[in-house]
């Protein structure tokens, strides 16, 4: 048997694309497609079946990425749900994944990539994209070990969470950029992450800092 995808994505050509390449894939199927969230849950709640994976837009009209995800979390825990998006900001990440995605794919991705990212989703639960090039489950379901900061490094840690650049924060805590670089190195090596993406979610998992 294939196994069923749903898509949400409110640009109907490339909806369509996207269930034509699939459709190439051979394992697996498109089931349901919606324009929105608020389309989707019309759509599930006529709908005897409902897909393993779901990939949703992050940027929609009516019912956007982040509500969407929200709400099928909550009502099918058991669906994989991916976020799909045009940019990967650091904030809309974090965001698609505390909301409950197992993974966050960039649109222009590449096709194998795509084959690969829904099979290590389907089989795994979660998909380490290139986006982050950290593995977000594990930062966040991991027991943490909390590394000693002093409060500098706490400050910098909680405004690094929002969505300030670091010129801004150096100017909020009346610091140069460069010890603002070199906090954002200190912290990459206490959490041991690559990515601001990465210092957040640590950080967020070892409720060092709450959002």
């Amino acid at each position: 048997m294939k196994i069923s995808i749903g898509i949400i994505d409110d640009h109907k050509l490339f909806l369509m694309s996207l269930v034509l390449m699939l459709d190439t894939f051979k394992k697996y199927e498109v089931i349901i497609q919606a324009s929105n969230g608020q389309d989707l849950k019309d759509k599930m709640r006529l709908s005897l079946n409902h897909p393993e994976i779901m990939l949703i837009d992050v940027n929609m009209p009516v019912m956007d990425g982040l509500e969407t995800t929200a709400w099928l979390s909550q009502n099918y825990p058991e669906i994989k749900l991916v976020a799909l998006s045009m940019t990967d900001t650091d904030s809309t990440v974090i965001e698609m994944i505390k909301a409950g995605c197992c993974a966050y794919l960039l649109k222009d991705t590449h096709p194998n990539e795509l084959e690969k990212a829904l099979n290590e989703i389907y089989i795994k639960g979660q998909y380490n994209a290139d986006v982050s090039n950290i593995n977000f489950r594990r930062l966040l379901n991991h027991k943490p070990n909390v590394p000693l900061l002093n409060e500098k490094e706490k400050v910098f840690l909680k405004l690094a969470c929002s969505d300030l650049t670091y010129k801004q924060i150096a100017s909020l805590m009346f610091l140069s950029e460069r010890t603002i670089d070199g906090y954002r190195e200190k912290l990459f090596e206490k959490l041991n992450v690559q990515s601001r993406v990465g210092m957040v979610l640590e950080a967020i998992r070892k409720n060092i800092v709450k959002l």
